[in-house]
């Protein structure tokens, strides 16, 4: 089997963001960190990794501060790290992303799997996975929550909705994964002293032969404001759901919203 790769995104800490009174966000003492969806993709490509023998690695794209991401996703089991800091990844949507990512995996080489978290812990647009089998070609398998490999043939267990969806490819695919797959290891100083001896190479956002209107967002941010929820909370709990149902639309219509 070839090496695996993951992606992943270093974002901020959505726990040291504050909601200011006019519903901006103060960001001013958040640090970064691996998104937390991402690093159930981590855990699950390392554990694979190990199962078969095979390498792992990692692509990510960001701003200048992804670099600060290395040590920490390289404890996590990974064997090498490929990172493009460039600040156009601050205004940058699904549609830039995947471009990116697919320009950066073209020039990386083959790969078994590429997996990648359900979302972001920021965005959460869910785009990225589908978006990149599409660039590259590959099937997408998306919202798994168990994986295996055997014979060379991945079978994946997808959740949808109340019920589940078990899948059979042959690879190369992209594949998000869902965060009850796993539960990501906690590195110990020995992995984390281990990190700074493993390669990280660097790619300028140019390096990737990308036109400019790759890099152009379909979504332009104005703003981003935070939400508090003001609304009283009613839990309604008769023994006939129709009455439920019909509780909550006359609360509805109470307060207006329909």
């Amino acid at each position: 089997m070839q090496k695996l790769l993951v992606c992943y995104k270093w974002v901020l800490d959505e726990q040291d963001i504050k909601i200011t009174g006019d519903l901006s966000l103060d960001t001013s003492k958040a640090k970064y960190k691996i998104s937390d969806y991402d690093k159930n993709a981590i855990e699950a490509g390392a554990l694979l990794a190990e199962q078969h023998g095979v390498a792992v690695e990692a692509l990510t794209f960001g701003n200048a501060a992804v670099k600060q991401s290395l040590k920490d996703a390289l404890s996590r089991g990974l064997d090498k790290v490929f990172w493009i800091g460039d600040a156009a990844a601050e205004q940058a949507d699904a549609f830039v992303t995947a471009n990116v990512l697919a320009a950066a995996i073209k020039k990386a080489g083959q790969f078994a799997l590429i997996l990648c978290g359900e979302g972001s812990a920021d965005a959460y647009s869910q785009q990225t996975a589908s978006r990149l089998a599409v660039l590259l070609g590959i099937p997408a398998i998306t919202f798994v929550q168990q994986l295996s490999i055997t014979d060379g043939k991945v079978t994946a267990i997808r959740k949808l909705g109340d019920c589940t969806e078990a899948v059979t490819v042959t690879g190369p695919a992209v594949i998000s994964v869902l965060p009850e797959i796993n539960k990501p290891r906690i590195p110990g100083l020995k992995q984390v002293m281990g990190a700074a001896k493993k390669p990280a190479a660097e790619w300028k956002l140019n390096d990737l032969g990308l036109a400019a209107g790759d890099l152009t967002p379909k979504v332009r941010k104005l703003s981003v404001q935070g939400y508090v929820m003001d609304r009283k909370k009613v839990i309604f709990k008769e023994a006939d759901q129709a009455d439920n149902v019909a509780k909550l639309v006359a609360s509805l219509a109470q307060e207006g919203l329909c």
